[in-house]
């Protein structure tokens, strides 16, 4: 169905819109009552009709995606020649009544490893409405067996399956997508940071290690021409500062709380501008 297949570009691209559905119809209208539109700024998918009722609902929507509202609404429309009309007259002679769903913009987490403590931490993610990218250089983390912790997801999961060049999935990655990094390999990681911060596009950049590693991978990253400002936008340690132990689980628990704050600080209103009294 188009409108189904509209609902997952928009989620994977990362993009709002508002689901239209036509929840009720007196007397005769364009569409049966089921009949679903999805709207988004720049595109529609689908039809509830066309019309003055059609032209009513993609007006609202937009305006909803505009002011990032998360609240269903119901919009009804009388099709008569003596109904005031915006967009048109439609005078089938009955009345309909529509749902308007905001489809708000789901997180996106890449987790580059997915050793014991990125599994952990794919399970947590799992159970929230994200889009979730595992990627790893070996296949053998990545086996059906192994995922099959995952089946009962309700995030939608992506595996990235990259033996050679795993930097290379951050160009692929979603705008707003949080890339947190944890391989196997120190090396894989260097390479990875790099490629991140030249990403301008992610949201954050978590990396995993101690102190020592991260002194030498801000050398190393200097001197392959990365200014301070860019090297800055790594943040490591990560996590939750007052969760601490180094068992994988709690390790993945401290992170998948650092990484739900983040979700919660995007979904905050920015605060208003004020002027500076005179």
């Amino acid at each position: 169905m188009e409108w189904v297949k509209a609902i997952q570009t928009l989620r994977a691209g990362r993009r709002a819109g508002v689901l239209v559905t036509v929840t009720a119809v007196r007397g005769h209208a364009p569409r049966e009552a089921g009949a679903k539109m999805v709207v988004a700024l720049d595109n529609v998918w689908a039809t509830v009709g066309g019309g003055n009722l059609e032209a009513l609902a993609i007006e609202r929507a937009r305006e909803m995606i505009s002011g990032d509202l998360r609240t269903p609404e119901s919009l009804t429309a009388a099709l008569s020649d003596k109904a005031p009309y915006q967009h048109g007259v439609q005078c089938c002679g009955g009345e309909v009544t529509l749902l308007l769903e905001p489809l708000p913009v789901v997180p996106s987490v890449a987790i580059f490893g997915v050793g014991h403590v990125g599994l952990e931490l794919a399970r947590i993610l799992a159970r929230h409405d994200i889009e979730l990218h595992l990627v790893d250089s070996r296949s053998s983390q990545l086996t059906a067996d192994r995922l099959a912790v995952l089946d009962d997801a309700i995030a939608s999961v992506h595996v990235h399956n990259v033996p050679v060049l795993p930097e290379l999935v951050v160009g692929e990655l979603p705008p707003g997508t949080h890339a947190v990094i944890m391989t196997h390999d120190h090396a894989e990681d260097a390479a990875l940071c790099d490629a991140a911060i030249r990403n301008e596009q992610l949201a954050t950049i978590g990396l995993i290690g101690s102190r020592a590693k991260w002194a030498r991978f801000q050398r190393k990253l200097a001197e392959d021409g990365n200014s301070a400002a860019s090297i800055a936008r790594i943040t490591t340690p990560i996590g939750v500062a007052g969760i601490t132990g180094k068992e994988p689980a709690v390790i993945a628990v401290s992170v998948a709380a650092w990484l739900l704050e983040l979700f919660i600080a995007e979904r905050r209103p920015a605060p208003a501008h004020r002027e500076a009294n005179a």
